[in-house]
This record gives C-alpha cells, sequence and structure tokens, in this order.
C-alpha cells in the first residue's frame, strides 16, 4: 500500500501486458496493494484476463486510488473486476479520488470493462480515466455510475474521461451530479431523472475510413463518431441492470 494517513489511503495497481512472442500475451507487470489487489485468470487465444477485486470498502472520504495499465505493440488484455466499487463516506474530509491510466501501443488492444459504481449517501467521489493511444490502437471502454443504493439518494459525483489517439485528443467531457454539483444535472437536458449513466467507448482504426454513423440505440441510448477512428454510446436508465442491458446491446452493433 502506498500508504494510510490522516487524509486517507494511497494505493496503486499495475499492469503491463507485452506479446509473448508464441501468440500469446505476457503480464511481466501486475501488481495492487492494499484495496486494489489483481489476479490474472483464463484468457481466451492470444488475450490475457485481470480481475481487479477490491480487499477493501472504498474509495472512501480521503482515500487515493490510482490503476495503471499498459499494453504494448501486439498483445491483448482484458481487465474486469470482482464486484462494484462503492464510494462511501468516510471518517477524513475531503473528496475521495480513483484515478485510471491506460495507454495502448499501435497494434495493441484493451477491453476495459470493470463493474458498475455506485455513489453512496454522503460521500465525494472524484473519478477521472485518461486514455492514450497509438494509431492503430484497438479500445473497449465501459464506464457505469449509479447515483445511490435502492432507495437512497446519492452523494457526490464528478466524473471526467479523456481520450488521446496518436496525440491528439478526441474525447474530453465531465459529468458532476448529486449534491453540490452544478445544477441541472438531474434536469431533462442531463439526466432526466434517471439514476444510473453510462458509456461505451469503442477504437478501431477501420472508423478512419467507414466512420460510425449517429443514431439512437433504443430507448436510452445513442452512438455518435468522435473525430478520429472512435465512436461513443451513452446511455442513462433508471437501474444499474437496465443501464447494462442497453450497453450490451449496444456494443453489439459494432
Amino acid at each position: 500500500m502506498d500508504g494510510v494517513n490522516a487524509s486517507g489511503v494511497r494505493a496503486t495497481a499495475r499492469i503491463v501486458a507485452r506479446d509473448d512472442g508464441r501468440g500469446g500475451t505476457s503480464l511481466p507487470v501486475l501488481e495492487g496493494d492494499g484495496p486494489l489487489a489483481l489476479r490474472r485468470t483464463r484468457g481466451s487465444g492470444a488475450e490475457a484476463r485481470v480481475m481487479l477485486v477490491g480487499a477493501m470498502s472504498g474509495p472512501l472520504g480521503g482515500d487515493h486510488f490510482r490503476v495503471e495499465a499498459g499494453v504494448e505493440d501486439g498483445a491483448r488484455l482484458r481487465v474486469g473486476s470482482a464486484a462494484a466499487t462503492i464510494a462511501l463516506p468516510g471518517q477524513a474530509k475531503g473528496e475521495a479520488h480513483y484515478d485510471v491510466r491506460l495507454t495502448v501501443a499501435d497494434g495493441g488492444e484493451l477491453h476495459w470493462l470493470p463493474e458498475q459504481l455506485i455513489s453512496v449517501r454522503g460521500s465525494d467521489l472524484y473519478v477521472t480515466t485518461h486514455v492514450d493511444l497509438g494509431a492503430t490502437a484497438r479500445l473497449v471502454l465501459r464506464e457505469e455510475q449509479v447515483l445511490g443504493r435502492a432507495g437512497e439518494e446519492p452523494g457526490r459525483l464528478s466524473s471526467r474521461l479523456r481520450l488521446r489517439i496518436a496525440g491528439r485528443t478526441v474525447l474530453d467531457q465531465e459529468l458532476a451530479c448529486g449534491p453540490g454539483a452544478p445544477g441541472g444535472w438531474d434536469g431533462p437536458a442531463v439526466l432526466a431523472g434517471h439514476r444510473a449513466v453510462g458509456q461505451l467507448l469503442v477504437v478501431r482504426p477501420e472508423f478512419a475510413d467507414e466512420p460510425v454513423t449517429a443514431r439512437v440505440l433504443g430507448e436510452g441510448a445513442a452512438v455518435v463518431p468522435l473525430a478520429g477512428p472512435a465512436a461513443l454510446v451513452t446511455a442513462v436508465a433508471p437501474d444499474a441492470l437496465r443501464l447494462r442491458r442497453l450497453l450490451d446491446e449496444a456494443a453489439l452493433t459494432f
């Protein structure tokens, strides 16, 4: 663990995926500490699979978690999580931070598919996901956020998603919800009363020649092309189960 102090827990997990030269993917770096434990699971073909296992509750107020994953040329990596991440209030003052840094080199492929993040009443969490891809890298990234448990008001949740391809920023967006967030977050122009919001970010080199067409994907979801070989699906739903269904159905359209 990086450390525990009056301002909360600091912990980092790191993954490096590398082409093993034998048609598979090796993991020369697979290390996590404290609440961020990593486990390699059975892969498929050339793809290595890793599960992020929450060994403790959190993040709590004042905690700072960081997850880093790097996929090298020719490697394929799929990362999931064993359970939802639950943002909880803590004894330490200040917001909690959960930072994700993903890097995929040319010819690499990453599927980043964690379970939902649940914002519990009284919590205060800021999530950042920064993705840097090579020009021919491939990516599928799913992000799901649930505002409060059943019958519960949410905490404050702020999230930022940033995507760069070959050094060019093609997506940089931020959403804040819950108490203290800018007005209108729950209005018709944003969540419209829904309590689950998610995104599916898909990057494929072939999209550069055949861009995805903007369209509505059922009730509560839509896909738009980005200024690069990428497409973004956004979805809102009344609950986590419906949100997952919308994003799973959207994934089948690519």
